[in-house]
């Protein structure tokens, strides 16, 4: 049972200063390491995946959201404001809007569809005092983000894939998600008054749920203002849920934006925004992380992956070349040389390699290496144990070894 909380700053993960602000962490060098870590391998997956990445900027003129349905529907979670040069701008609350003018400014053929768009994105939510905690409520997010612009016979098929790239981060993060929730609107204004809008999208939403065999739980009062989604359900160490990954399919901003395509038929024909989320918030998924692993990350997550330990004074520049070498396979290694070994094993133990070098391995250019966990391997070829380390680590698979 742990608290992100406590040990990301035990762990030196991140931090907060009053002269900040509330709500706002900071990164400590070994949290970036995760952080990047967990960009770098969403950009990777996504290219693999066909979507093409984009970077738009975090503000945006009060009538961008006024057309997208925010200000009407969302104004109260965004943040006041600014007079600029006599308009007024505002921190943005999403990433969609943006997105939606990229796809409306240039023209499109239904051979161009569909259009993946992926942007890693600040936005900022006006979040109240009460609410902020740790790194799972915050006032400004780094947001996994994309919206796929298509065909509607398209769209079944692109929230479904979306699902599977969900499912296989899920299973290099080493989390597992504690139930799908198919997020329907509730009573009141919060919500788009077009019932068809909604039927539409939640039936499309239930057929990818049923195609893809997921048990879900439909709930109302969950959904974006917009439009239903498939929300993917995380637990924290008290057994509080939050939704991590989400999937949404929107007719509502491609009417409101009058985005279109050219069609077989060369009419104008009205596209599908599907929204989706691998790993939702970059800050709500390191907290989940943290907390599932106390600090002992996936190897190609942890922010240290190999910590080398000489035996002595004398082995230290062995050591040292080591670490280099494992730099130089893109690993995160440094030298610990400071107090007795047993000691440094010890600090060490969240660490996924420990590569002890002694005399012996020294002269004969082998290491010999402790898993975490204590296991030890026979001595081996550095080149043999580092190529071995570095391929797992690339394929980002939870499991530290592989004979």
């Amino acid at each position: 049972m742990y608290d992100h909380r406590k040990l990301g700053r035990e762990l030196d993960l991140f931090d907060t200063d009053p002269l900040i602000g509330s709500g706002l962490p900071y990164w400590l060098p070994d949290g970036a390491a995760v952080r990047l870590a967990l960009e770098e391998y969403v950009r990777d997956v996504e290219r693999r995946a066909g979507y093409r990445h984009v970077y738009s900027p975090v503000l945006g003129k009060r009538e961008l959201y006024e057309i997208s349905g925010h200000w009407a529907h969302y104004h109260e979670d965004m943040f006041p404001p600014m007079d600029l040069g006599g308009e007024q701008v505002v921190l943005r609350p999403s990433l969609c809007p943006h997105h939606a003018l990229m796809f409306r400014a240039r023209g499109h053929s239904y051979r161009e569809l569909p259009l993946r768009l992926a942007e890693l994105g600040g936005m900022h939510r006006a979040e109240l005092s009460g609410v902020l905690g740790g790194l799972t409520r915050v006032r400004a997010i780094q947001l996994n983000d994309a919206h796929i612009f298509c065909a509607p016979g398209q769209a079944v098929d692109e929230a479904r894939a979306a699902l599977d790239l969900i499912a296989a981060a899920y299973r290099a993060m080493d989390i597992r998600p504690v139930r799908y929730r198919l997020s329907l609107p509730g009573p009141g204004g919060k919500y788009v008054a077009d019932p068809g809008l909604w039927e539409r999208a939640s039936a499309l939403l239930e057929e990818v749920l049923k195609e893809a065999g997921l048990p879900y739980e439909a709930e109302e009062g969950e959904a974006a203002f917009y439009g239903p989604k498939i929300d993917v359900q995380i637990a924290d160490h008290a057994g509080r849920e939050s939704t991590l990954s989400t999937v949404q399919i929107d007719f509502y901003q491609p009417e409101r934006f009058d985005l279109h395509y050219t069609g077989p038929d060369g009419g104008r024909h009205r596209p599908v925004m599907v929204h989706r989320s691998i790993v939702g918030s970059v800050e709500r998924a390191v907290a989940h992380l943290i907390e599932v692993h106390g600090g002992a990350f996936p190897a190609w997550l942890a922010p240290r992956q190999v910590v080398v330990l000489p035996v002595s004074e004398a082995e230290i520049p062995a050591a040292e070349a080591l670490a280099g070498r494992c730099r130089e396979l893109g690993l995160r290694a440094d030298v610990s040389a400071q107090g007795s070994l047993s000691a440094r094993i010890r600090a060490a133990h969240l660490t996924p390699y420990q590569a002890v070098v002694g005399s012996r391995e020294a002269a004969d250019g082998s290491v010999s290496l402790r898993l975490r966990g204590s296991r030890s391997l026979p001595p081996m070829p550095v080149g043999e144990a580092l190529g071995k380390i570095a391929a797992l680590a690339g394929t980002r698979r939870p499991e530290l070894w592989e004979e």
